[in-house]
């Protein structure tokens, strides 16, 4: 629990407690999918600005649901108990449980209506998309089973924030997936994934107590280090594939300096708070690398 009559500073007001519950260092995690998916929409000619403005709202409230979601879910499991990081809502008993349960549910409503004006506009299929989409957001740790404590985070993060958000960017408005679309969701998939295992690197030592049985805890931390190079590697890998359809898409490489002094972080051994900024380099790189690959991709059309 924590005990802010320590801290100099005082108590953050309702506001800033909320604004910290959305995680806004996460939100930029939500934009890369729509600038790949749009950049290669531009490419096959099918630049649609209203469609891509909704797919970022959609891509957006999700994030913001999915973050309560899980702070609420964590917070009621006991699991941010005695966390390391930034501060947790229902963890830190700052704010009730069931007020953050409701407001996570408000933001997917938010996604959920987004996404529906994009199947209405395009096809209805979609909408089974959208409802995988929220049900994978909630169950991640919530629900009587939640997958993020049986080591299948990483798996649902590269498929929703990187396949299914890139290529639903790209579909709603081309219509149809293209090979373009595919490189770009598999390298913003890979630096997704990213994030999170070094979130997860982070929280070992507390999840193996609690027994949120994350792919880090079951990986341990050596292995862990390594798949979060490989990673990085997938994602340069997939912009020579999207090179071989235009060579603009090589300007994603302006990722690489963020890619590598987060890879040099993890791999120096550095633990707890020091792999924070592992998180802040590695969501900049998956930034950089959308906002790279998505403009070559406009200048290569």
């Amino acid at each position: 629990m924590a005990d802010w009559s320590i801290v100099n500073a005082p108590a953050p007001s309702p506001a800033q407690l909320w604004i910290a519950g959305a995680r806004p260092r996460t939100l930029p995690a939500a934009v890369p999918p729509v600038l790949a998916g749009t950049g290669a929409a531009t490419y096959a000619d099918s630049f649609v600005w209203w469609k891509a403005l909704l797919a970022l709202g959609v891509s957006l409230a999700l994030q913001i649901g999915v973050n309560y979601a899980n702070d609420y879910s964590d917070g009621i499991k006991g699991t941010d108990d005695d966390r390391v990081g930034p501060l947790r809502l229902v963890g830190s008993g700052l704010v009730p449980a069931r007020s953050v349960k409701l407001v996570a549910f408000a933001f997917f409503g938010l996604g959920g209506a987004l996404g529906l004006v994009l199947a209405a506009t395009t096809s209805w299929w979609l909408l089974l998309v959208g409802i995988a989409a929220i049900g994978a957001a909630w169950t991640y740790t919530g629900g009587p089973s939640p997958y993020g404590y049986r080591a299948l985070g990483e798996v649902s993060v590269f498929v929703f924030f990187g396949l299914v958000a890139v290529l639903g960017t790209s579909y709603v408005q081309v219509e149809e997936l293209t090979w373009p679309a595919f490189a770009a969701s598999i390298g913003v998939g890979a630096l997704a994934c990213a994030i999170l295992v070094a979130n997860n690197l982070r929280d070992i030592p507390t999840d193996s107590v609690t027994g949120k049985r994350t792919l880090a805890v079951v990986m341990g931390d050596r292995r862990t280090r390594r798949f979060f190079t490989l990673l990085l590697a997938v994602a340069l890998m997939t912009l020579i594939w999207a090179s071989a359809f235009t060579p603009w898409a090589l300007l994603g490489l302006l990722m690489v300096p963020f890619a590598v002094r987060a890879r040099q972080t993890v791999a120096s051994g550095s633990s707890g708070m020091a792999l924070i900024p592992v998180l802040r380099d590695t969501g900049l790189a998956e930034l950089v690398y959308a906002a790279g690959l998505g403009l070559g991709l406009v200048i290569g059309a």
